[in-house]
């Protein structure tokens, strides 16, 4: 075991076969429902928790824009009447020497939101563009 956490600034993105450099990842959630319930004839007056559904939230990836690069655009615009592009994407966070210390396996990936950076004339920073994903589940692997 090592003596300190990983850091959380190292990591990859397998997009379909192909890395690409994310400036931020967020989104990575796993959560349950909580099902009470509470049999009329029970002498105790309090509800039984039972744990239902997973939930997965949406996964948001951040990067710089580049010019003449129009993927999102063009994964968002598959979308035509209940049909899309599903992905495979795979995130791992590198521990010292590059290799995958965390996974997180995306299964059946599509675009729900793409945003543009947003422009500001006194700016000095990087062009940044987004785009959140919905999911049908998520798998960890250390």
């Amino acid at each position: 075991m090592t003596e300190y956490p990983l850091s959380k600034y190292y990591f990859q993105v397998d997009w379909g076969g192909t890395l690409i450099g994310f400036n931020e990842i967020s989104g990575l959630d796993v959560e349950v429902d909580l099902i009470e319930y509470r049999q009329g004839a029970s002498p105790e007056f309090t509800k039984s928790k039972m744990p239902g559904m997973k939930k997965y939230s949406n996964i948001t990836l951040k990067r710089g824009s580049f010019k003449g690069d129009n993927e999102f655009f063009d994964w968002i615009n598959t979308i035509k009447l209940n049909t899309v592009e599903h992905r495979s994407i795979i995130i791992s966070l590198l521990d010292e020497e590059g290799d995958p210390a965390i996974t997180w396996k995306i299964n059946k990936a599509f675009p729900v939101k793409l945003q543009g950076t947003d422009l500001k004339a006194e700016s000095n920073e990087v062009a940044i563009e987004s785009i959140e994903l919905a999911h049908e589940g998520l798998v960890i692997q250390n």
